[in-house]
């Protein structure tokens, strides 16, 4: 990402996906009840860490899961709560072993359905963003 720039934030995480029961996509949402909202699995990056590390360390951190790195999907830059510039890098990813224990920072995963999630996603660009993780973005 060339230069860095002072202030920004930089994230990585992903959009889980497996097969259910029932052979349809269902996809893993997390809810953080600090923020009141769900979306995907995602955190700051450490010093001197590369973004497919960090997406595999906060996905397996918030959703007890060591999950497989998929490919790349579209970058989202908002503005964080602190209103600084933010950009967030993120992969489709596939379940892995481990299971989900509530923490703090995230108090449920639920897997939903792929046309259920967009109703429960909190935020417009993580609506798109499955889009683009299912192929019908």
């Amino acid at each position: 990402m060339g230069g860095r720039r002072v202030g920004l934030v930089r994230a990585a995480g992903g959009v889980v996906l497996r097969r259910g029961a029932l052979g349809g996509l269902e996809v893993a949402l997390v809810h953080r009840p600090a923020y009141d909202d769900w979306s995907f699995p995602k955190g700051k990056l450490l010093p001197g860490e590369r973004e497919e590390d960090a997406a595999i360390r906060e996905v397996e951190e918030e959703t007890g899961m060591r999950c497989e790195l998929g490919r790349p999907l579209s970058r989202i830059r908002y503005r964080d709560r602190k209103h600084r510039p933010k950009v967030v890098s993120y992969w489709t990813m596939t379940q892995g072993e481990g299971s989900f224990r509530p923490t703090d920072e995230v108090d449920e995963l639920r897997w939903a359905s792929v046309q259920e999630a967009p109703s429960l996603l909190t935020y417009p660009h993580d609506r798109e963003l499955l889009a683009e993780a299912i192929g019908a973005g």
